[in-house]
């Protein structure tokens, strides 16, 4: 293990420091921190319900700071999935927790959407995209059920301390160049397991005119370097996006000046272009013209990852006044309620609909060949998800290529994957 001297703490340890006790923390120390708030979802809420009643468990520790979203297999698609909800709902009630949403969004865009994830904060999830919530300048990071369960027992958990790589950003990128080509760039330098528990810092000129729903894209996808958790310092956009409503005990904090990373990373974004990640890797990266000739039957746009209102938003300035192809199908899921509201009061779900999309409700659906969109045999589908596993959204030989909402949109338009100024003048 790497050991330094006693230095400033990178924004990871100044976080968990203030849940440890204000103690000096070092990567790869345990502590036992108080978390703030606690999410489950339809998959993992039983599972964590059952742990914390075999632990003996029998009223949760602030109800109030407890989150059940059930977001990926409803509108219910089985009888299997209406069971694991109704006991997560049964759950809630029991235990007078308010904050559960059933049919509201996906947990990782709804909770910030209803100021419920603050800077500062300690947030676990028993979902692996909880680091999302990274992009608040929060330590947030998904974990197993059962760390749930004694959570919601004593309000506290065991962490090992990260270390912290720096990923510095420079220049300004180019057009069509968006906030998941930039973390695609990274995850193809870093590899899927090259931030193994490892903190990312996000840092650069090149991200300070970066919108709310872009940065949350980048945390999003930290996990899939193998990182526990991705961050953002608190800038002005930050504070414009939160307002004054967040709930519960919120701090600013920031990196010491001599904070030590276990590594920095530099990246040029002006020559970045937008790219493609292909089959069966989000490392698989590569600019979008190499994939040309690559024939599509299905875009996703959507999820936890570019399903906000900036993605609906270029996704309907792409295919304005366009059709899909004929051998094309184009689902588009808002990530929440209130974003399939508010582009449904924009007219870009008119766009969508005149394009020749179908336009779901709020779900992680296809994204892990949940329900809606499953790949058949041999099928290949352009996706603005996070994944694109062997199998994830369906047939074992089907193929997931995973690009921005931009070249998602070209590509649905163009039958193949394509990219934005193809289509659009």
């Amino acid at each position: 293990m790497h050991r330094r001297k006693p230095t400033g703490m990178t924004l990871a340890e100044k976080i968990l420091s203030r849940h440890a006790g204000d103690q000096k923390l070092e990567p790869g120390e345990l502590i036992l921190a108080q978390v703030d708030l606690t999410m489950a979802n339809d998959i993992t809420a039983p599972l964590a319900i059952r742990a914390f009643k075999e632990a003996g468990g029998t009223r949760v520790c602030r109800p109030e700071r407890i989150a059940l979203v059930m977001d990926h297999f409803t509108p219910n698609k089985d009888i299997a999935s209406a069971e694991q909800v109704r006991e997560s709902r049964d759950f809630a009630r029991e235990q007078g927790i308010k904050l559960y949403f059933e049919t509201d969004g996906i947990a990782h865009a709804l909770l910030p959407e209803r100021a419920l994830v603050g800077p500062g904060q300690l947030v676990l999830g028993a979902d692996s995209h909880t680091c999302t919530y990274g992009a608040l300048g929060a330590f947030a990071s998904g974990v197993g059920s059962t760390d749930i369960a004694a959570a919601w027992i004593s309000g506290m958990a065991w962490l090992r301390v990260p270390g912290t790589i720096r990923l510095q950003y420079h220049g300004k990128p180019g057009p069509w160049v968006t906030g998941k080509d930039i973390i695609l760039n990274t995850i193809a330098d870093l590899g899927v397991d090259g931030a193994n528990y490892m903190a990312l810092e996000f840092h650069g000129e090149a991200l300070e005119s970066l919108s709310m729903e872009a940065r949350f894209t980048m945390a999003n996808m930290a996990i899939e370097a193998g990182a526990k958790a991705g961050l953002f310092h608190v800038d002005r956009i930050t504070l414009d996006y939160l307002g004054n409503a967040v709930a519960g005990k919120w701090e600013i904090l920031s990196a010491d000046p001599g904070a030590e990373y276990t590594q920095v990373r530099e990246y040029d974004t002006s020559g970045m272009v937008p790219v493609v990640a292909a089959p069966h890797s989000p490392s698989h990266v590569r600019p979008v013209e190499e994939f040309h000739r690559v024939e599509i039957q299905q875009v996703v746009i959507g999820s936890c990852t570019n399903g906000r209102m900036e993605d609906l938003r270029t996704a309907a300035h792409v295919l304005a006044g366009k059709k899909v192809a004929e051998t094309t199908r184009l689902l588009v899921i808002p990530a929440t309620r209130g974003i399939y509201a508010q582009a449904l009061k924009e007219g870009l779900l008119q766009v969508f609909l005149e394009a020749g999309a179908v336009v779901c409700p709020p779900s992680c659906g296809p994204c892990l060949g949940g329900h809606l969109g499953i790949l058949a045999k041999g099928e290949r589908c352009v996706s603005t998800t996070n994944r694109n596993f062997l199998g994830r959204m369906g047939h074992p030989d089907s193929e997931v290529y995973l690009a921005s909402p931009a070249v998602a949109a070209a590509s649905a338009v163009a039958g193949r994957i394509a990219h934005p100024g193809e289509v659009v003048s």
